[in-house]
């Protein structure tokens, strides 16, 4: 398995904003194009109005220069697009990103300066919000969709965007709390050994790795399938492919093998739960976590997913692999455990969440358009 069976199709969007953006609402000297990944000063620039925009959103900034090269770089470029409005001294004021997640979802990312003043900053806006919806057009019929989804965010009470987003024909459909979990130095001990250990008749173990190359691929398939079967019925679920699974999850700053575990049931396993290859023991949990990287002080651990699947539930799946990856962090000097909770979940996750030591940090909301793709 090399990284070119790992990458997705080639980019479903139009490459030109012009393409799209024929007749510009904005003031004589402002001008549309896509941002440069070799300028560092253009990337320095993009790196200020995120920290900016997460700063007014939540109170402070966590975002770097790695997470806009995610969004900008040639590599990141296979499944994303951007577009920057430039004022007229050349300045980027504006900065849209859209995502090719999955069939049927795209997400967006809407950065406007927080420095200009209101009329400016809302053509801008509505800019920015034209070229998402025909980047939507574009990658819907690409994959030959009637409708693509536009999903977004905002956080919680930021009126301005608010705003926006209603007046461009998004609504608003989910909250999220945005949680975290200090983590204590005698908690390397919560688990026996946060590489492998048994409870239950659940064996929790890193997937499988030898050197310095990709992971076993029979584990990785196996955390793939346990989180599609988990999210089934989760709110805006979208099947995405094993090859976009593992691209987007490896784009990730964060992004650490060490930090993948599966949970395997080695007794006691349900009629019909049979696993995949002969020999292996039935998947049926699976945590990746990342490292959130801290310039200031120590770093800490966060569960990007977590999935246990219905036949397993019950039985202390996801609080043994919560437990390993707090033990993780513990061992690690790390400072604390972070996550995000749907708050109208059907299972109920936060009840566990708030039951082990997680509280709400934040809050973010997800808003949605869906925009036909012919007409």
């Amino acid at each position: 398995m090399n990284d070119e069976d790992l990458l997705p199709d080639e980019n479903r969007f139009e490459s030109d904003p012009g393409e799209i953006l024929d007749d510009l609402p904005l003031p004589e000297g402002w001008e549309v194009g896509t941002p440069d990944a070799e300028d560092r000063f253009e990337v320095a620039r993009l790196t200020h109005l995120l920290r900016a925009h997460e700063r007014h959103g939540r109170g402070w900034a966590g975002a770097g220069v790695d997470d806009v090269l995610v969004e900008v770089s040639e590599h990141g470029l296979r499944t994303r697009a951007n577009v920057v409005i430039r004022d007229p001294e050349g300045h980027i004021q504006a900065w849209g990103s859209v995502h090719d997640r999955a069939g049927g979802r795209m997400l967006y990312s809407h950065i406007v300066s927080r420095e200009l003043a209101p009329p400016i900053a809302r053509r801008c806006s509505d800019a920015l919000f034209d070229w998402a919806a025909g980047q939507a057009r574009a990658v819907g019929e690409a994959r030959g969709l009637p409708t693509q989804q536009i999903d977004t965010g905002a956080f919680e009470g930021d009126e301005r965007q608010y705003d926006w987003l209603t007046r461009a024909g998004f609504r608003k459909v989910r909250t999220w709390w945005q949680m975290n979990r200090p983590v204590a130095p005698e908690e390397r001990d919560l688990v026996p050994d946060n590489e492998e250990w048994e409870a239950r008749g659940v064996r929790f173990r890193l997937v499988d790795r030898e050197g310095q190359g990709l992971p076993d691929e029979a584990d990785l398939r196996a955390v793939h399938d346990v989180l599609e079967q988990s999210f089934t019925d989760h709110f805006n679920n979208f099947e995405e492919s094993f090859a976009e699974f593992l691209h987007r999850l490896r784009e990730d700053p964060g992004h650490r093998w060490n930090h993948w575990w599966l949970a395997e049931m080695v007794e006691d396993v349900p009629e019909g739960l049979e696993p995949a290859e002969e020999g292996r023991h039935p998947a049926v949990g699976a945590l990746i976590g990342t490292v959130s990287e801290n310039a200031t002080g120590p770093d800490s651990s966060y569960v990007s997913y977590i999935g246990v699947i219905e036949a397993a539930r019950g039985r202390g799946v996801a609080k043994g692999l919560l437990r390993t990856i707090i033990c993780d962090a513990a061992r690690r000097g790390r400072t604390g455990v972070g996550l995000e909770v749907d708050a109208d979940s059907s299972t109920n996750a936060h009840e566990l969440y708030t039951s082990m030591g997680w509280r709400t940090k934040y809050v973010t909301e997800s808003w949605h358009r869906d925009v036909p793709v012919e007409g």
